[in-house]
């Protein structure tokens, strides 16, 4: 009889950073041993940017939404193309929200 090993989910990144006006950056990506429904990559993920305690910008990949943004108070999907893109264009859209760039 085979024996199969089975990943477990594996944190790869887990970072909170707060600001001096209070605001906060929140960044949890997992690598999972199968696709969230209906992504076909092996991540889950929650990016935000939290301001006054509301989200102004977020990324994630819930079940059955796919990958997808919210801003604006909307919606929308997005191209997943790999994590590093995906923190890349997170953290460059915060900064610009915060006037950084």
């Amino acid at each position: 009889m085979a024996e199969f090993a089975i990943m477990k989910a594996e944190l790869l990144i887990r970072e909170r950073v707060v600001y001096p006006d209070g605001s906060l950056v929140q960044m949890v990506v997992w690598r999972v041993p199968r696709p969230v429904p209906p992504t076909g990559h092996g991540f889950k993920y929650s990016l935000v940017y939290i301001v006054g305690g509301d989200r102004v910008l977020g990324y994630d990949n819930e079940r059955g939404k796919g990958d997808h943004r919210h801003a604006d108070g909307g919606e929308e999907p997005f191209l997943f193309r790999s994590i590093d893109d995906l923190v890349e264009r997170f953290v460059s859209e915060v900064e610009a929200m915060r006037g950084l760039r």
